[in-house]
């Protein structure tokens, strides 16, 4: 599709009622009942379902995470309404950051894609409040949800059941999925294609299953949201790649190399990472084949 079409289409996003069915603006009660009792890991943001005896989060217990020196901590969603909101920024027309506020847990963010053939929220952030429901149904509501890797599966479940969409996770991370649903829909090989020729790519690398998503649209040269699959600096000037960002354990060499490979085969000049700083829209691909380098000196 080209851009001025896709801008000219998403013109009218506000007016669409939802592909996959009626969204409703207030949280299902029994739904709601069951979400605020759920367990909330405050290390990592991953929700476990009422129910499910969860002494320690298998997700910071994986050797890419940790469980911090205090102990595991846990926390409810009805707490975290009560302590916490989502603030929603304007990143440029046609996408949206929501982040938590105050930070909780690893501070990540999701990016919402409006798009023609549907809405997009790239990667899930920990809470759902009623403001955040209005605000996207008022822009078209989701006809998907896409997880990068899994510490974005936070409460994915109860935004899946709230709009009613699938959630994208590749199957290389299936042993990850703690709350599988009926929405989650598993992926396999380097690509999932979706609507208005954006698509899922797997990279690898932090996880097995480990993607991007690429929205074509969103910049003259495609632009990529990349979760940590890719680690912007603060110095805006270098990428990392790793298996694991606080334990600090690097990718091998032959990881790198083929990743590399991988990215020398997209069209992109326009990147938005895990947190909020980590936007980049100038000299993309110099740094990051700079970045690459880096690794074989």
């Amino acid at each position: 599709m080209q851009r001025k079409t896709f801008l000219k289409q998403t013109a009218s996003l506000s007016a669409l009622s939802l592909v996959q069915g009626t969204v409703p603006t207030r949280l299902d009660r029994q739904q709601a009942d069951r979400t605020k009792e759920a367990k909330v890991c405050t290390t990592c943001g991953t929700h476990y379902p009422t129910g499910k005896v969860v002494e320690l989060c298998p997700i910071c217990l994986d050797d890419r995470q940790y469980i911090p020196d205090t102990g595991q901590g846990w926390t409810t969603s009805q707490k975290m309404e009560i302590s916490h909101s989502i603030k929603i920024v304007k990143l440029q027309e046609h996408l949206y950051e929501l982040v938590i506020n105050p930070k909780f847990a690893i501070g990540q963010r999701a990016l919402l894609v409006l798009s023609p053939g549907g809405n997009i929220l790239w990667d899930c952030i920990p809470l759902l409040d009623e403001p955040t429901m209005a605000f996207i149904q008022g822009k078209g509501g989701l006809k998907a949800i896409a997880i990068s890797h899994p510490h974005y599966y936070s409460n994915m479940c109860d935004w899946a059941e709230q709009f009613n969409c699938p959630v994208y996770i590749h199957q290389s991370d299936e042993v990850f999925i703690h709350d599988r649903g009926e929405y989650v829909q598993l992926w396999t090989g380097q690509q999932q294609p979706l609507w208005d020729g954006t698509r899922l790519i797997n990279i690898g690398g932090h996880f097995p299953g480990s993607s991007l998503l690429h929205v074509p649209a969103l910049s003259p040269e495609g632009t990529l949201l990349v979760g940590d699959t890719l680690y912007l600096s603060p110095s805006m000037a270098h990428f990392a790649l790793m298996y694991s960002y606080p334990n600090r354990i690097p990718l091998p060499l032959h990881e790198i190399v083929r990743i590399r490979n991988r990215f020398a085969q997209l069209s992109f000049d326009t990147v938005y990472g895990f947190y909020s700083y980590q936007n980049l829209t100038v000299d993309v691909k110099k740094i990051l084949n700079e970045s690459f380098q880096r690794y074989y000196e």
